[in-house]
C-alpha cells in the first residue's frame, strides 16, 4: 500500500429510527433494507475505484475475524486516519399515475429518493471534519422498468444505491484531498482530479490562492486560511 495515502475506515451503514419507521409504515422496509445493505458494498467499491485511500471496511469485520481464526492468525484492524459514518435518513418510493384525456393514455411513473448523512471524523482527535446530507432521486416510467418481475423493478434501486455511494466517495475525497493546481504551463493548468471525480467538460472553476491563517480574536479558534480569488 502507498504510505502517502490516508487510511479511511468505513463504518457499517445505519438507518435512523424515524426513517426506518416511515418505511415500515409504507410497506417499503424490505426495499429500504436492501438498499442499505447494498450501500455497504457499494461504498467500498466506490472508494476502491477512486484509489485515493487505504481502506478499512468495518462492515466486513466479522468475515475478516473468521478468516483469521481459520488460519490461526490474530486479527486486528489497522489504525485509521479518518472514519466515515453513513446514516440513511430518508427513503421515498412512490408511484404516480397520470391520465392524459386528450391522448387517451394513462402513464404510471415511479419516483425513488434515497438520502443519507455522511459524517467524516478525524480518528486521532475524535472531531468531526465534515458532515453533509447527500441524496439521489430518480423518476422513471414503470413500463421502462417492468411491471411484473421484481428484478426489473429493483434495477432502479440498485442504480440509485450505486449513485449515492459514488457521490459520497467524491465528497469525502474532496474534503480530505481538496482540489489543487499541480502544474501550469502557459495557459494550460493541471489539477489533481480526473475520471470518476465529477469533472465534466464545460465546468467553470474559480481559482484561489491561500493567504494567511485566520483566528477568532475572541476564542483563538482557527478559522482556516484566507482565500484570495485569482482567476477562473
Amino acid at each position: 500500500p502507498d504510505a502517502a495515502l490516508k487510511t479511511l475506515a468505513i463504518g457499517s451503514v445505519k438507518v435512523n429510527a424515524a426513517a426506518a419507521a416511515a418505511a415500515a409504515a409504507r410497506g417499503r422496509k424490505v426495499a429500504q433494507d436492501r438498499m442499505t445493505e447494498n450501500l455497504n458494498a457499494q461504498l467500498l467499491s466506490a472508494f476502491q475505484t477512486g484509489r485515493r485511500f487505504q481502506l478499512v471496511g468495518r462492515a466486513d469485520g466479522g468475515a475478516l475475524v473468521e478468516e483469521a481464526a481459520a488460519t490461526g492468525k490474530a486479527f486486528a484492524f489497522g489504525s485509521a486516519d479518518y472514519l466515515l459514518v453513513v446514516t440513511v435518513d430518508d427513503f421515498q418510493d412512490a408511484m404516480e399515475t397520470k391520465t392524459f384525456a386528450a391522448l387517451g393514455t394513462t402513464v404510471t411513473s415511479r419516483t425513488v429518493r434515497f438520502s443519507a448523512i455522511s459524517s467524516v471524523y478525524d480518528v486521532k482527535t475524535g472531531t468531526v471534519v465534515e458532515t453533509a446530507n447527500l441524496s439521489v432521486t430518480r423518476t422513471a416510467p414503470e413500463e421502462q422498468r417492468g411491471q411484473v418481475t421484481g428484478d426489473t423493478r429493483d434495477a432502479l434501486l440498485r442504480e440509485l444505491t450505486q449513485e449515492l455511494a459514488e457521490k459520497t466517495a467524491r465528497h469525502v475525497s474532496d474534503v480530505v484531498y481538496p482540489a489543487r493546481i499541480v502544474a501550469k504551463t502557459g495557459q494550460l493548468v493541471t489539477i489533481n482530479r480526473g475520471d470518476g471525480t465529477g469533472i465534466a467538460p464545460g465546468q467553470l472553476w474559480e481559482v484561489f490562492a491561500l493567504g494567511a491563517e485566520m483566528k477568532d480574536p475572541a476564542t483563538g479558534a482557527r478559522l482556516g486560511r484566507e482565500e484570495l480569488l485569482v482567476g477562473k
